[in-house]
């Protein structure tokens, strides 16, 4: 892997890191699988290319779409509290509609920032530095700022309750929490970051596309899991830096992955959800192989 490949790594490890964080607190957090993502990533991308192309200043669109994940997630939080749908029903749901606010939003099946300011430009003016550094440079600064709020978050008297929630339901309801207020919550805050990680990503490119939310929720998992194997999760503070590297760690596996040739065949960009599903495979299969060779080794 060449070091241009490896600077363009890190630079879509820490672009989707929002979305891997967003990703684990629902997950992991809340136990709550939410296919939403596959449609608030897009969704933050095109509220951003439309703000930003209507004049509005490339920061506030980030804003924009963040507000606009919330709400994505708060409408699925509502579906599954409120009306009783199943979780995973109601997350497919609202993903299904994005798919047609996404092209409503926009217009078009997609949408080019070429020509237009964005945060990537105003940062690379700012610090001076050279393109290929200054875009991993930002979004790593964004990705550690979101992770310092939230491990503060979770030492609060919410964020305890939010962790609760997912862990033991029963037991916070008892303690006089509206689980359901907290779930919606969860949810739209999930949702939000995957937002603003879509709105990141638009600007990073150039471009918005209904499409480029496809397999989030594979890539996300494959993050979150491929973090935990690596870095443990033992603390939250531990599991959400471990998410976040997690998120680098799968897009590096990715590019080494594209540059390698055996013979005659290499494998290409169609491969990729192939290669996601493998990582994924061996990221759940490691601790338990590790477990077995550490029982038969004590064994003896």
């Amino acid at each position: 892997m060449t070091l241009y490949a490896f600077f363009g790594a890190l630079e879509q490890g820490f672009a989707y890191g929002l979305m891997v964080i967003g990703v684990y607190l629902t997950f992991r957090i809340l136990d709550f699988p939410d296919l939403t993502v596959d449609g608030s990533l897009p969704l933050g991308a095109s509220v951003s290319a439309v703000a930003i192309t209507s004049g509005y200043s490339p920061l506030i669109s980030i804003f924009m779409a963040t507000g606009a994940g919330f709400l994505a997630g708060v409408t699925t939080g509502i579906l599954n509290t409120k009306f009783k749908i199943l979780h995973l029903l109601a997350s497919i749901l609202t993903m299904i509609a994005l798919y047609s606010i996404n092209l409503r939003i926009m217009g078009r099946p997609n949408m080019s920032l070429l020509g237009q300011e964005t945060v990537v430009d105003r940062f690379r003016e700012m610090t001076g530095l050279l393109p290929q550094h200054s875009t991993p440079v930002l979004f790593a600064i964004v990705c550690l700022v979101i992770v310092a709020v939230l491990i503060w978050f979770m030492h609060t008297e919410q964020g305890l309750a939010f962790l609760a929630t997912g862990d033991n339901m029963q037991m916070i309801t008892s303690q006089g929490v509206n689980t359901d207020t907290v779930i919606i919550f969860g949810v739209g805050l999930s949702n939000a970051l995957v937002a603003a990680s879509g709105a990141l990503v638009a600007q990073n490119q150039g471009a918005a596309d209904v499409n480029m939310g496809v397999g989030t929720i594979i890539a996300g998992l494959a993050s979150v899991i491929i973090g935990e194997t690596v870095f443990g999760d033992k603390t939250i503070s531990r599991a959400l830096i471990a998410a976040l590297l997690g998120s680098v760690l799968y897009r590096i596996a990715i590019a080494l992955a594209l540059g390698m040739k055996l013979g005659s065949f290499s494998i290409t960009p169609s491969d990729l959800n192939l290669i996601t599903a493998l990582l994924v495979v061996v990221a759940l299969v490691m601790p338990k192989m590790k477990r077995k060779f550490l029982a038969a080794r004590g064994a003896k």
